[in-house]
This record gives structure tokens, C-alpha cells and sequence, in this order.
């Protein structure tokens, strides 16, 4: 069994309806290896959130970490996400394959617009305001990482239970998966890229916003970069 796990500000009718995640889970409903755990009309942080289905007593061999405004265009799923843990221990569709200090985000190295050198980035992702978006490519995939980005991020329940590897409340959404993957890594686990089918509907920029500078000072206070 596979569960999904995200979080709505949406009511329930509403994220069925009309979120791009609800939307993608009704097409794949046929696929009886799918669940869905989802914290309705949300205002916690996505750890919380997501530790809450870490440490829950389920049924569950996998959970997969995504957010709401998230189309899955790709509808094998299921098959894709097994067979990236067959190669590591944390999934995502892209990520960066070396660290640097004081890194701003799992693709920039400084200031927004300055993306790592390219030949370190791994993965694709599609964007728009609708499923099956233009698609960015970052690099060649499947690929070992250091750091994934926190839009989808797949791994055995049994493997963070076993790690203690769960996601630190201090961050409520800008880099909770950037330091999710740093101590994922100092566990001993192994992250990479899988190539699975999606569209984000955000950017994903928020770039010197109050909430993201907060975020950034705390990020190098806990790791010291």
C-alpha cells in the first residue's frame, strides 16, 4: 500500500473538486495500491502534518510526501514510485547532486535567477495553471542527490521509522525538505531522482519574502552554513 499524504487549506468537497491533487487521485482511483491521508482546511505546517502519518499506526509499506497543487499526470504512479525505492531510500522528481554552504534553495547556490551549475541538477517537472504543463529539465535522471525538492518526496515508512528521519517542525514550509534531506542524509539514507509525470501549479517562488527570510536564518542556525 502507498499513501499519499498532503495538506488542503480546501474543505473536503472543494479538494475533490477543484485541487489539482484531488483532481489527479479521482483518475486514479482504479489503482487499489493508492491511499490518501489529507489534512483538510490545513493550517499547520507540512511537518507536523506530515510527521502525524510517520508515526501513525497504518498498514502503509510506503508514504509519499506532495502537495495539493500538484497534478500526477503520470498514471503509473504507483509502479514509478516502487521501482525509485528499489534504487533509494528517498524519491523525489528533482534535486541537486552536491551541497554547497549556505545554499538558498535545492536549485539556487545565492540569489534567485543564479541556479547551480547545471551539470549538478537532476530531474524534470512540468508547470502551469493546468495538468500537463511545459516541462523544466534539470539534468539527467535517475541520479544519486543531496538534496530533493520538497514538491514530492516518496520513501518507505518502515526505512524513517527505523532512521528516526522525520521532517523538523521549525520549518512550516520553506525548507522543511531541504533540512528533511540533510538529516535524511546524515542517517545514512540515500536519495535520488525517478523520472515520474507531473505538473506543479505554483513556481514554487517565494524568493526574500518575510516568511522565507525567517525560514533561511533559522535553516543556518540549526546547520551552522
Amino acid at each position: 500500500m502507498i499513501e499519499i499524504v498532503t495538506a488542503s487549506r480546501l474543505g473536503e468537497q472543494e479538494f475533490w473538486k477543484s485541487s489539482p491533487l484531488g483532481v489527479s487521485l479521482r483518475r486514479l482511483a482504479s489503482d487499489g495500491r493508492l491511499s490518501l491521508q489529507v489534512a483538510l482546511s490545513n493550517r499547520a505546517g507540512l511537518p507536523e502534518v506530515y510527521n502525524a502519518r510517520i508515526s501513525a499506526q497504518n498498514r502503509s509499506q510506503v508514504v509519499v510526501f506532495v502537495h495539493d497543487d500538484v497534478w500526477i499526470d503520470d498514471y503509473f504512479l504507483a509502479d514509478r514510485v516502487l521501482a525509485g525505492l528499489e534504487a533509494f531510500d528517498v524519491v523525489g522528481v528533482a534535486g541537486n547532486r552536491r551541497r554547497v554552504p549556505n545554499q538558498r534553495a535545492w536549485h539556487y547556490v545565492s540569489a534567485p535567477g543564479r541556479p547551480q551549475d547545471r551539470e549538478s541538477l537532476s530531474g524534470a517537472i512540468a508547470h502551469g495553471k493546468t495538468p500537463f504543463g511545459r516541462v523544466s529539465s534539470y539534468g539527467p535522471v535517475p541520479a544519486e542527490c543531496e538534496l530533493l525538492d520538497g514538491v514530492f518526496l516518496a520513501a518507505r515508512l518502515r526505512t524513517l521509522l527505523e532512521r528516526s528521519v522525520r521532517f523538523d517542525p521549525l520549518f512550516d514550509f520553506h525548507f522543511y525538505d531541504l533540512d528533511f534531506c540533510r538529516s535524511a542524509r546524515l542517517a545514512g539514507l540515500r536519495l535520488g531522482t525517478w523520472p515520474i509525470c507531473m505538473t506543479h501549479q505554483s513556481n514554487g517562488l517565494a524568493f526574500e519574502s518575510a516568511p522565507w527570510i525567517n525560514a533561511y536564518g533559522k535553516y543556518l542556525k540549526k546547520w551552522g552554513d
